[in-house]
Protein backbone atom coordinates (compact mmCIF):
# COMPACT_ATOMS: atom_id res chain seq x y z
CA UNK A 1 0.00 0.00 0.00
CA UNK A 2 1.07 3.20 -1.00
CA UNK A 3 1.69 5.96 1.54
CA UNK A 4 -1.00 8.31 -0.05
CA UNK A 5 -3.41 5.62 1.18
CA UNK A 6 -2.35 4.98 4.19
CA UNK A 7 -3.03 8.49 4.76
CA UNK A 8 -6.68 8.86 3.70
CA UNK A 9 -9.12 8.75 6.95
CA UNK A 10 -11.16 6.23 7.17
CA UNK A 11 -15.19 7.27 7.57
CA UNK A 12 -16.68 6.77 11.25
CA UNK A 13 -19.53 4.02 11.73
CA UNK A 14 -21.84 6.08 12.90
CA UNK A 15 -21.84 8.66 10.45
CA UNK A 16 -22.65 6.35 7.93
CA UNK A 17 -25.52 4.56 10.07
CA UNK A 18 -27.10 8.05 10.93
CA UNK A 19 -27.50 8.54 7.13
CA UNK A 20 -29.12 5.18 6.84
CA UNK A 21 -31.63 6.01 8.90
CA UNK A 22 -32.59 8.96 7.84
CA UNK A 23 -32.61 7.67 4.27
CA UNK A 24 -35.17 5.21 5.50
CA UNK A 25 -37.12 7.63 7.58
CA UNK A 26 -37.65 9.72 4.72
CA UNK A 27 -38.81 6.19 2.92
CA UNK A 28 -41.17 5.58 5.84
CA UNK A 29 -42.40 8.98 5.43
CA UNK A 30 -43.26 9.14 2.17
CA UNK A 31 -44.94 5.22 2.26
CA UNK A 32 -46.90 6.68 4.70
CA UNK A 33 -48.27 9.35 2.65
CA UNK A 34 -48.45 7.47 -0.28
CA UNK A 35 -50.96 4.96 1.66
CA UNK A 36 -52.81 7.44 2.85
CA UNK A 37 -53.06 9.18 -0.68
CA UNK A 38 -54.20 5.88 -1.94
CA UNK A 39 -56.79 5.17 0.80
CA UNK A 40 -58.43 8.63 0.10
CA UNK A 41 -58.45 7.98 -3.64
CA UNK A 42 -59.97 4.81 -2.62
CA UNK A 43 -62.94 6.12 -0.31
CA UNK A 44 -63.05 8.60 -3.50
CA UNK A 45 -63.68 6.01 -5.68
CA UNK A 46 -66.13 4.63 -3.68
CA UNK A 47 -68.01 7.81 -3.20
CA UNK A 48 -68.38 8.22 -6.74
CA UNK A 49 -69.10 4.48 -7.79
CA UNK A 50 -71.97 5.38 -4.76
CA UNK A 51 -72.98 8.52 -6.59
CA UNK A 52 -72.66 7.04 -10.30
CA UNK A 53 -75.23 4.41 -8.71
CA UNK A 54 -77.32 6.93 -7.70
CA UNK A 55 -77.69 9.07 -11.10
CA UNK A 56 -78.12 6.02 -13.12
CA UNK A 57 -80.91 5.26 -11.06
CA UNK A 58 -82.63 8.66 -11.20
CA UNK A 59 -81.81 8.36 -15.06
CA UNK A 60 -83.23 5.12 -15.08
CA UNK A 61 -86.22 6.31 -13.09
CA UNK A 62 -87.10 9.13 -15.24
CA UNK A 63 -86.55 7.31 -18.44
CA UNK A 64 -89.52 4.78 -17.34
CA UNK A 65 -91.59 8.08 -16.38
CA UNK A 66 -90.58 9.63 -19.54
CA UNK A 67 -91.80 6.58 -21.34
CA UNK A 68 -94.97 5.53 -18.91
CA UNK A 69 -96.06 9.52 -20.02
CA UNK A 70 -95.18 8.99 -23.45
CA UNK A 71 -97.47 5.91 -23.83
CA UNK A 72 -99.68 7.88 -21.79
CA UNK A 73 -99.79 11.04 -24.33
CA UNK A 74 -99.85 8.24 -27.07
CA UNK A 75 -103.15 7.03 -25.49
CA UNK A 76 -104.28 10.42 -25.03
CA UNK A 77 -103.84 11.61 -28.51
CA UNK A 78 -105.80 8.50 -30.09
CA UNK A 79 -108.47 9.07 -28.03
CA UNK A 80 -108.75 12.94 -29.03
CA UNK A 81 -111.69 14.05 -30.76
CA UNK A 82 -109.76 16.63 -31.94
CA UNK A 83 -107.06 16.42 -34.84
CA UNK A 84 -103.82 17.32 -33.91
CA UNK A 85 -100.98 17.75 -36.79
CA UNK A 86 -97.46 18.38 -36.12
CA UNK A 87 -95.58 20.23 -39.11
CA UNK A 88 -92.05 20.53 -39.52
CA UNK A 89 -90.55 23.98 -40.61
CA UNK A 90 -91.09 23.07 -44.26
CA UNK A 91 -94.54 22.79 -43.81
CA UNK A 92 -94.97 19.10 -43.87
CA UNK A 93 -96.58 16.60 -41.40
CA UNK A 94 -94.86 15.20 -39.41
CA UNK A 95 -97.04 13.54 -37.45
CA UNK A 96 -101.21 13.01 -36.90
CA UNK A 97 -103.57 11.44 -34.61
CA UNK A 98 -106.37 9.07 -36.05
CA UNK A 99 -108.86 11.82 -35.34
CA UNK A 100 -106.65 14.30 -37.88
CA UNK A 101 -106.70 11.60 -40.56
CA UNK A 102 -110.14 10.47 -40.36
CA UNK A 103 -111.03 14.43 -40.94
CA UNK A 104 -108.25 14.48 -43.51
CA UNK A 105 -108.70 10.99 -45.08
CA UNK A 106 -105.40 10.68 -46.17
CA UNK A 107 -102.46 9.13 -44.63
CA UNK A 108 -100.39 12.33 -43.49
CA UNK A 109 -97.56 11.96 -42.11
CA UNK A 110 -94.95 13.50 -45.30
CA UNK A 111 -97.97 15.33 -47.14
CA UNK A 112 -97.20 19.18 -47.39
CA UNK A 113 -99.73 20.89 -45.39
CA UNK A 114 -100.74 23.58 -47.53
CA UNK A 115 -101.99 21.50 -50.12
CA UNK A 116 -103.99 19.51 -48.13
CA UNK A 117 -105.36 22.56 -47.16
CA UNK A 118 -106.13 23.63 -50.95
CA UNK A 119 -107.57 20.66 -51.66
CA UNK A 120 -109.84 20.31 -48.44
CA UNK A 121 -109.96 23.06 -46.62
CA UNK A 122 -112.98 26.17 -48.07
CA UNK A 123 -112.79 29.49 -46.21
CA UNK A 124 -115.88 30.41 -44.11
CA UNK A 125 -116.88 34.11 -43.06
CA UNK A 126 -114.97 33.38 -39.62
CA UNK A 127 -111.11 33.72 -39.89
CA UNK A 128 -110.20 31.00 -38.09
CA UNK A 129 -113.29 28.63 -39.28
CA UNK A 130 -113.21 26.38 -42.48
CA UNK A 131 -115.72 23.95 -44.08
CA UNK A 132 -114.32 20.04 -44.17
CA UNK A 133 -116.58 18.28 -46.41
CA UNK A 134 -119.86 18.57 -44.41
CA UNK A 135 -117.95 19.28 -41.31
CA UNK A 136 -116.95 22.57 -40.15
CA UNK A 137 -113.35 22.72 -38.44
CA UNK A 138 -111.64 25.45 -36.23
CA UNK A 139 -107.49 25.44 -36.81
CA UNK A 140 -105.75 27.05 -33.66
CA UNK A 141 -101.81 27.26 -34.59
CA UNK A 142 -98.86 27.44 -32.35
CA UNK A 143 -95.07 27.16 -32.24
CA UNK A 144 -93.53 24.10 -31.32
CA UNK A 145 -89.88 24.67 -31.29
CA UNK A 146 -87.29 27.08 -32.20
CA UNK A 147 -86.36 25.27 -35.39
CA UNK A 148 -89.83 26.51 -36.76
CA UNK A 149 -92.22 23.55 -36.03
CA UNK A 150 -96.06 24.07 -35.55
CA UNK A 151 -98.96 22.24 -33.89
CA UNK A 152 -102.18 22.60 -35.16
CA UNK A 153 -105.19 21.72 -33.47
CA UNK A 154 -108.41 21.10 -35.51
CA UNK A 155 -111.84 21.14 -33.75
CA UNK A 156 -114.85 19.94 -34.93
CA UNK A 157 -117.65 22.90 -34.47
CA UNK A 158 -120.01 21.72 -36.61
CA UNK A 159 -122.92 20.70 -33.73
CA UNK A 160 -121.60 24.56 -31.83
CA UNK A 161 -122.26 26.48 -35.21
CA UNK A 162 -125.52 24.78 -36.27
CA UNK A 163 -126.83 25.70 -31.99
CA UNK A 164 -125.19 28.97 -32.95
CA UNK A 165 -126.75 29.44 -36.33
CA UNK A 166 -130.29 28.15 -34.82
CA UNK A 167 -129.96 30.15 -31.97
CA UNK A 168 -129.76 33.69 -34.18
CA UNK A 169 -132.39 32.40 -36.17
CA UNK A 170 -134.80 31.97 -33.35
CA UNK A 171 -133.83 35.42 -31.91
CA UNK A 172 -134.54 36.70 -35.34
CA UNK A 173 -137.96 35.11 -35.07
CA UNK A 174 -138.92 36.53 -32.08
CA UNK A 175 -137.39 39.95 -33.21
CA UNK A 176 -140.22 39.64 -35.69
CA UNK A 177 -142.90 38.51 -33.64
CA UNK A 178 -141.84 41.35 -31.02
CA UNK A 179 -142.35 44.21 -33.79
CA UNK A 180 -145.51 42.24 -35.71
CA UNK A 181 -147.42 44.92 -34.08
CA UNK A 182 -145.09 47.91 -34.42
CA UNK A 183 -144.74 46.52 -37.81
CA UNK A 184 -149.24 47.24 -38.18
CA UNK A 185 -148.81 50.50 -36.59
CA UNK A 186 -146.08 51.36 -38.96
CA UNK A 187 -147.98 50.40 -42.45
CA UNK A 188 -151.24 51.69 -40.79
CA UNK A 189 -149.97 55.31 -40.80
CA UNK A 190 -148.75 55.85 -44.57
CA UNK A 191 -151.56 53.99 -45.95
CA UNK A 192 -154.21 55.76 -43.90
CA UNK A 193 -152.38 59.13 -45.79
CA UNK A 194 -152.54 57.69 -49.28
CA UNK A 195 -155.74 56.85 -48.78
CA UNK A 196 -156.78 60.08 -48.22
CA UNK A 197 -155.29 61.38 -50.97
CA UNK A 198 -156.13 59.38 -53.39
CA UNK A 199 -160.18 59.80 -52.43
CA UNK A 200 -159.30 63.37 -52.85
CA UNK A 201 -158.64 63.21 -56.59
CA UNK A 202 -161.83 61.60 -57.12
CA UNK A 203 -163.43 65.30 -55.99
CA UNK A 204 -165.40 66.74 -58.91
CA UNK A 205 -164.57 70.32 -60.22
CA UNK A 206 -160.68 69.31 -58.76
CA UNK A 207 -158.17 72.18 -59.80
CA UNK A 208 -155.38 71.13 -61.80
CA UNK A 209 -152.73 72.09 -59.77
CA UNK A 210 -154.61 70.40 -56.35
CA UNK A 211 -154.79 67.00 -58.12
CA UNK A 212 -150.63 66.90 -58.92
CA UNK A 213 -150.16 68.40 -55.12
CA UNK A 214 -152.51 65.36 -53.97
CA UNK A 215 -151.47 62.97 -56.62
CA UNK A 216 -147.36 63.34 -55.68
CA UNK A 217 -148.16 63.42 -51.94
CA UNK A 218 -150.26 59.81 -52.68
CA UNK A 219 -147.26 59.10 -54.26
CA UNK A 220 -144.70 59.80 -51.30
CA UNK A 221 -146.80 58.00 -49.21
CA UNK A 222 -146.94 54.99 -51.07
CA UNK A 223 -143.14 54.98 -51.83
CA UNK A 224 -142.37 55.34 -48.22
CA UNK A 225 -144.56 51.99 -48.00
CA UNK A 226 -142.46 50.64 -50.34
CA UNK A 227 -139.21 51.57 -48.57
CA UNK A 228 -140.48 50.08 -45.25
CA UNK A 229 -141.79 46.59 -46.68
CA UNK A 230 -138.38 46.59 -48.23
CA UNK A 231 -136.72 47.53 -44.80
CA UNK A 232 -138.08 44.48 -43.09
CA UNK A 233 -137.67 42.21 -45.94
CA UNK A 234 -133.94 42.99 -45.70
CA UNK A 235 -134.22 42.59 -41.88
CA UNK A 236 -136.21 38.96 -42.09
CA UNK A 237 -132.94 38.32 -44.36
CA UNK A 238 -130.37 39.50 -42.23
CA UNK A 239 -128.39 35.76 -42.32
CA UNK A 240 -127.73 35.26 -45.63
CA UNK A 241 -124.80 36.97 -46.08
CA UNK A 242 -122.79 35.33 -48.94
CA UNK A 243 -119.45 34.39 -49.13
CA UNK A 244 -117.27 36.99 -51.11
CA UNK A 245 -113.28 38.13 -50.56
CA UNK A 246 -113.72 41.47 -49.83
CA UNK A 247 -110.39 44.16 -49.78
CA UNK A 248 -111.36 46.24 -46.64
CA UNK A 249 -109.50 49.32 -48.10
CA UNK A 250 -111.39 49.66 -51.62
CA UNK A 251 -114.97 48.62 -49.21
CA UNK A 252 -114.00 51.58 -47.18
CA UNK A 253 -113.37 53.58 -50.25
CA UNK A 254 -116.07 53.26 -51.91
CA UNK A 255 -118.44 53.58 -49.25
CA UNK A 256 -116.64 57.30 -48.42
CA UNK A 257 -116.81 57.93 -52.17
CA UNK A 258 -120.35 57.32 -51.91
CA UNK A 259 -120.89 59.58 -48.95
CA UNK A 260 -118.62 62.29 -50.37
CA UNK A 261 -120.80 64.34 -53.02
CA UNK A 262 -123.90 64.42 -50.28
CA UNK A 263 -121.54 65.71 -47.90
CA UNK A 264 -120.26 68.64 -50.27
CA UNK A 265 -124.10 69.65 -50.99
CA UNK A 266 -125.16 70.00 -47.33
CA UNK A 267 -121.09 71.84 -46.77
CA UNK A 268 -120.35 68.66 -44.01
CA UNK A 269 -117.06 67.99 -44.16
CA UNK A 270 -115.47 63.93 -44.67
CA UNK A 271 -112.59 63.23 -42.99
CA UNK A 272 -111.22 59.46 -44.01
CA UNK A 273 -108.45 57.64 -42.19
CA UNK A 274 -107.80 54.10 -43.70
CA UNK A 275 -105.15 51.97 -42.07
CA UNK A 276 -105.90 48.17 -43.03
CA UNK A 277 -103.21 47.66 -45.47
CA UNK A 278 -104.54 44.48 -47.78
CA UNK A 279 -106.49 43.09 -44.90
CA UNK A 280 -109.50 41.07 -46.18
CA UNK A 281 -113.57 40.37 -44.55
CA UNK A 282 -115.65 37.57 -45.96
CA UNK A 283 -119.24 37.72 -46.34
CA UNK A 284 -122.23 39.78 -48.54
CA UNK A 285 -120.72 42.94 -50.18
CA UNK A 286 -124.33 44.45 -50.60
CA UNK A 287 -125.17 43.97 -47.19
CA UNK A 288 -122.38 45.09 -45.66
CA UNK A 289 -122.60 48.30 -48.30
CA UNK A 290 -125.83 48.64 -46.64
CA UNK A 291 -124.84 48.67 -43.19
CA UNK A 292 -122.26 50.95 -43.73
CA UNK A 293 -123.72 53.39 -45.35
CA UNK A 294 -126.67 53.45 -43.40
CA UNK A 295 -123.88 54.95 -40.72
CA UNK A 296 -122.31 57.12 -42.82
CA UNK A 297 -125.31 58.75 -43.55
CA UNK A 298 -127.22 58.70 -40.05
CA UNK A 299 -124.09 60.65 -39.31
CA UNK A 300 -124.29 62.77 -41.76
CA UNK A 301 -128.01 63.55 -40.84
CA UNK A 302 -127.52 64.73 -37.14
CA UNK A 303 -124.44 67.29 -39.05
CA UNK A 304 -125.03 70.41 -39.59
CA UNK A 305 -123.82 72.48 -42.11
CA UNK A 306 -119.74 72.94 -41.15
CA UNK A 307 -119.86 70.36 -39.32
CA UNK A 308 -117.90 66.45 -40.12
CA UNK A 309 -118.38 62.73 -40.43
CA UNK A 310 -115.45 60.77 -39.61
CA UNK A 311 -114.83 57.28 -41.19
CA UNK A 312 -111.66 55.24 -39.40
CA UNK A 313 -110.75 51.85 -40.06
CA UNK A 314 -107.78 49.75 -38.74
CA UNK A 315 -106.80 46.04 -38.38
CA UNK A 316 -105.53 44.40 -35.22
CA UNK A 317 -105.44 41.23 -33.75
CA UNK A 318 -107.58 39.90 -36.96
CA UNK A 319 -110.36 41.91 -36.60
CA UNK A 320 -110.92 44.90 -38.94
CA UNK A 321 -112.49 48.09 -36.82
CA UNK A 322 -114.15 50.80 -38.41
CA UNK A 323 -115.72 53.64 -36.96
CA UNK A 324 -118.22 56.10 -38.01
CA UNK A 325 -118.32 59.78 -35.69
CA UNK A 326 -120.47 62.64 -36.63
CA UNK A 327 -119.96 66.57 -34.67
CA UNK A 328 -123.96 66.09 -34.10
CA UNK A 329 -125.99 66.31 -30.82
CA UNK A 330 -125.27 63.28 -29.04
CA UNK A 331 -127.88 60.31 -27.67
CA UNK A 332 -129.00 61.18 -24.86
CA UNK A 333 -128.50 57.72 -22.66
CA UNK A 334 -132.38 56.64 -22.14
CA UNK A 335 -132.14 56.84 -26.54
CA UNK A 336 -128.51 54.68 -26.92
CA UNK A 337 -130.23 51.68 -24.67
CA UNK A 338 -133.14 51.27 -27.49
CA UNK A 339 -131.33 52.64 -30.29
CA UNK A 340 -130.74 48.71 -32.01
CA UNK A 341 -134.51 48.11 -31.70
CA UNK A 342 -136.66 47.49 -34.81
CA UNK A 343 -139.21 50.48 -35.15
CA UNK A 344 -137.48 52.73 -32.77
CA UNK A 345 -136.63 55.95 -34.60
CA UNK A 346 -136.36 59.55 -33.52
CA UNK A 347 -137.05 61.02 -36.79
CA UNK A 348 -140.64 61.34 -38.04
CA UNK A 349 -140.29 60.20 -41.92
CA UNK A 350 -137.67 57.22 -40.33
CA UNK A 351 -138.76 53.48 -40.55
CA UNK A 352 -136.78 52.49 -37.14
CA UNK A 353 -134.92 49.68 -38.87
CA UNK A 354 -131.66 50.92 -40.47
CA UNK A 355 -129.39 50.38 -37.09
CA UNK A 356 -131.48 47.33 -36.48
CA UNK A 357 -130.56 45.85 -39.83
CA UNK A 358 -127.15 46.74 -39.54
CA UNK A 359 -126.87 45.00 -36.51
CA UNK A 360 -127.75 42.47 -37.93
CA UNK A 361 -125.62 42.79 -40.82
CA UNK A 362 -122.23 42.89 -38.73
CA UNK A 363 -123.96 39.94 -36.41
CA UNK A 364 -124.24 37.77 -39.55
CA UNK A 365 -120.76 38.54 -40.31
CA UNK A 366 -119.25 37.29 -36.28
CA UNK A 367 -119.04 41.03 -35.56
CA UNK A 368 -120.36 43.52 -33.03
CA UNK A 369 -121.72 47.13 -33.78
CA UNK A 370 -121.94 49.66 -30.97
CA UNK A 371 -122.41 53.39 -30.04
CA UNK A 372 -120.41 56.13 -28.32
CA UNK A 373 -122.05 59.37 -27.83
CA UNK A 374 -122.60 62.12 -25.03
CA UNK A 375 -125.29 64.96 -25.35
CA UNK A 376 -123.51 67.64 -27.26
CA UNK A 377 -120.42 65.87 -28.04
CA UNK A 378 -121.47 63.92 -31.00
CA UNK A 379 -121.67 59.80 -31.52
CA UNK A 380 -119.18 57.61 -32.90
CA UNK A 381 -120.62 53.88 -33.76
CA UNK A 382 -117.81 51.07 -34.01
CA UNK A 383 -118.65 48.15 -36.48
CA UNK A 384 -115.52 45.39 -35.18
CA UNK A 385 -115.18 42.52 -38.07
CA UNK A 386 -113.21 39.23 -38.22
CA UNK A 387 -110.64 40.25 -41.27
CA UNK A 388 -108.11 38.33 -43.06
CA UNK A 389 -104.33 38.74 -42.96
CA UNK A 390 -103.58 38.83 -46.75
CA UNK A 391 -106.07 39.88 -49.54
CA UNK A 392 -106.22 37.68 -52.57
CA UNK A 393 -103.52 35.01 -50.85
CA UNK A 394 -104.60 31.19 -51.31
CA UNK A 395 -106.29 29.19 -48.52
CA UNK A 396 -104.11 29.20 -45.79
CA UNK A 397 -105.70 27.48 -43.06
CA UNK A 398 -102.24 26.85 -40.79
Amino acid sequence: MSEAAQNQPTPAPDGKAQELQRAFDVFNQVSLELAQAYAGLQAKVESLTAELATANGELRRQYQEKEALSERLSLLLAALPAGVVVLDAAGCVEEANPAAGAMLGESLPGADWSQLAQSHLAPTEAPDEWQLAARRVAIAESALDSAGGRLLLINDVTVAHRLKTDLERNQRLAAMGEMAASLAHQLRTPLATALLYSANLGQPGLAEAARVRFADKATAQLRRLERLIQDVLLFARGESIGRELIVASQWLAEAAQTLEPLCAEKGVTLSVLIETGDSIIMGGRKALDGALLNLLENALQVCEPGGQVSLSASVAERRLRVGVRDTGPGIAPEVQSRIFEPFFTTRGQGTGLGLAIALGVVRAHAGTLSVRSALGAGSEFLMDLPAGEVAGSDVDAS
